[in-house]
């Protein structure tokens, strides 16, 4: 999870707390956020200082399930990096560090380790690995992601059956709630 999304947890966490205090029972899980220690947030490719997202200043900004290898590519070629060109872990490094950043979280591999396999190189190298990382990751989502969207009727079996699931997982858990709370039920 990214860390802009602990709030929500902490939302949920409160009412769970809340309810299974006044109702002297643990009718809900109380969840714990999960926040990575690597790429908790990652930054905006044309200007790092900013959460890469859906409202960044510009397309190029961000990476989207549905862009072409060549549109990863583009815009990782196109990626702020720093004066200087040195390829370092170094966090005011903040272009570098976030191509680093992504290379981490798609290999495991710690952002010092991957900063030393470049030793020697260039920006550009960094900016085709990561993009070529980017693209090997994103491409068997998106050719399933196609593969959903050609069959319709595939598409909504399965959204039927998702929904079919949550009812259940649903009613069940506001059986308990009704039952809880002292509610006669209807369900």
């Amino acid at each position: 999870m990214g860390e802009d999304q602990k709030q929500h947890v902490e939302l949920t966490r409160d009412l769970a707390i809340r309810f299974n205090h006044a109702y002297g029972k643990e009718i809900f899980k109380v969840p714990q956020p999960m926040i990575a220690k690597v790429g908790a947030r990652i930054m905006d490719l044309q200007d790092p200082t900013m959460k890469m997202g859906k409202s960044s200043s510009t397309a190029d900004g961000a990476i989207y399930l549905s862009d072409s290898d060549k549109d990863i590519e583009k815009k990782f070629k196109r990626a702020v990096t720093d004066s200087g060109s040195q390829i370092t872990a170094d966090p005011q490094q903040s272009g570098v560090h976030n191509l680093l950043t992504i290379q981490s979280v798609l290999t495991g591999t710690s952002v010092d380790a991957l900063a030393a396999s470049y030793q020697g190189k260039m920006y550009g190298h960094l900016k085709i690995d990561t993009a070529r990382m980017v693209s090997e990751t994103l491409s068997p989502i998106r050719t399933k992601t196609q593969e959903y969207l050609k069959d319709k009727g595939e598409l909504d079996r399965i959204l039927s059956r998702g929904a079919q699931q949550a009812r259940e997982i649903a009613s069940a858990k506001l059986a308990q709630v009704i039952d809880c709370i002292g509610f006669v039920s209807s369900v």
